[in-house]
């Protein structure tokens, strides 16, 4: 039993304390823990070391941590960036970059659900930094980024017994008003390939069109690809981390597939093959021969935002509605999906779950025509006898 002692302090002041109250042990060293109580009145010290007491009992309870959120971020971030790819650890950090600015130094114990909406209101309001005007509102999804990644870092330091509860739990996140999909119609595709055709890398603007992803085209080497068997492999993927290009593995287990090839898009990648053999014959040694299938005329490895660049432009000559280089995935999903091709191999096709498949290319309301010719030919009978 903890006895409570009564300390008169210089001055007169009467305080009561209770030495040695035990906290439990520590869940890395193992070794006892214990910290004194301190109050005005002795009974005010035995409600608090009668609270502590039953919650070292049931195992609930959290010892005084005078980290920041500074501290709570870090520690998240080395737990949460461990083997994760490069633009991903970027993508995270970023994300976290708000919290850090507007609450660093601050005590994590300290943090309530107040602060974090403040911060989400700060960021909805001034919170740009880089990717536009500074000083202007972020949008709904790199707010609830941040909030989400913010959330998984408190939450990280309640799991490791810093915290007693995560001040982001029951915050309210901005709804995020969806994209409005902007995919081209088959025709349209065509029309691109059209004018891709006569172009030099039309074979790279063939497989953008079939739905791989940029990163996928442009880590793509000719090793990769075999045209006596018919096949293509994705084994590694080319994007920009911090404005530098990195070469990396594809982005998920799913993402590292082999594809079959088919004519034209065999026809396609010979003819750029043979572009690439007179390139460097021309070159002679300025040709830097990179194996990569998506090169300049010297062999050198094309810069994504190059290659995106050249695509609004090819888009802009054909009279092309305007889209990112991504929506041909979305593109070529709708035209499969359309065509019959069920969920499962498309998803194979694309590098990703069927459940991924699903949430982000489902049907639009424009795609849905068969069923409103369909429901139209049920009800033809019908409308047309009354009248």
């Amino acid at each position: 039993m903890v006895k409570i002692r009564k300390e008169v302090l210089a001055g007169g002041k009467v305080r009561y304390r209770a030495y040695g109250v035990s906290t439990g042990k520590d869940p890395v060293t193992g070794k006892r823990r214990q910290r004194t109580i301190s109050g005005a009145t002795k009974k005010e010290v035995a409600a608090e070391v009668a609270r502590i007491t039953g919650k070292v009992a049931d195992g609930t309870y959290v010892p005084r941590w005078d980290g920041t959120v500074n501290d709570v971020v870090d520690a998240y971030e080395k737990s949460a960036l461990f083997e994760k790819a490069a633009n991903t650890a970027v993508s995270y950090r970023n994300a976290l970059l708000p919290a850090r600015e507007r609450l660093e130094n601050r005590k994590a114990r300290s943090i309530i659900r107040a602060d974090i909406e403040q911060l989400r209101d700060w960021m909805m309001a001034e919170g740009r930094r880089r990717g536009g005007k500074p000083g202007t509102g972020l949008g709904a999804r790199s707010v609830r980024l941040t909030l989400g990644r913010l959330s998984a870092a408190f939450e990280q330091a309640c799991q490791d017994g810093r915290l007693a509860a995560n001040p982001c739990r029951y915050v309210r996140l901005p709804a995020q008003v969806q994209r409005e999909d902007t995919v081209w119609t088959e025709g349209q595709l065509k029309e691109f390939l059209a004018m891709a055709a006569g172009t030099r890398m039309a074979g790279c603007w063939l497989l953008s069109a079939l739905g791989l992803r940029r990163g996928e085209v442009l880590g793509l080497k000719w090793s990769d690809i075999s045209l006596a068997e018919g096949t293509l492999t994705i084994a590694r993927s080319r994007v920009l981390v911090n404005g530098k290009v990195v070469e990396k593995s594809p982005k998920s287990r799913r993402s590292w597939r082999t594809l079959p090839l088919f004519e034209p898009l065999a026809g396609a990648l010979a003819v750029l093959q043979a572009r690439q053999r007179e390139d460097m014959e021309a070159a002679g040694p300025a040709y830097a021969n990179s194996g990569y299938v998506c090169a300049d005329e010297l062999g050198r490895p094309l810069h994504p935002e190059a290659y995106s660049d050249e695509f609004g432009r090819l888009c802009r000559q054909a009279l092309l509605p305007k889209i990112r280089l991504h929506d041909c995935r979305a593109t070529m999903n709708a035209i499969l999906e359309q065509a019959g091709v069920r969920d499962s191999l498309r998803a194979s096709w694309f590098g990703h779950t069927v459940v991924v498949n699903l949430k982000h290319y489902t049907p639009k309301p424009r795609d849905l025509s068969p069923v409103s010719d369909t429901i139209g030919r049920l009800f033809a009978a019908d409308v047309s006898g009354k009248c």
